[in-house]
């Protein structure tokens, strides 16, 4: 009997969830910098920033393919195996989209 209430209640759930077209508000680019890259990035503008990964303050210099540093961002680990960066697009910690708008943020400094 308590197996059927539980059902019933995860159903209802589910139900208003998806009947109230509830979706999850996306982030902000920088939330999003904050969250996930100035913990090991320099980057401009920001005061709080770690130094475990390179600076990211000359991205556009350094990269003038965005594809290369949307694919870094992706999974690092494809192009340097021995990386402490987090294959951010491949663990599904970030979507191509959030991806997208970081490396947009990074070619506007």
């Amino acid at each position: 009997m308590r197996l059927r209430q539980a059902y019933f209640v995860l159903a209802a759930m589910v139900g208003c969830l998806l009947g109230s077209g509830a979706t999850a508000a996306e982030p902000s680019v920088q939330t999003l910098i904050s969250q996930h890259c100035e913990q090991c990035h320099e980057i401009k503008g920001l005061q709080n920033f770690g130094n475990i990964g390179p600076s990211l303050l000359d991205v556009k210099q350094r990269y003038p393919d965005r594809k290369e540093v949307a694919a870094i961002i992706y999974d690092e680990t494809k192009r340097n195996p021995q990386t402490a960066m987090i294959p951010f697009g491949r663990n599904l910690i970030l979507t191509n989209k959030e991806i997208d708008s970081i490396v947009d943020y990074l070619y506007a400094q």
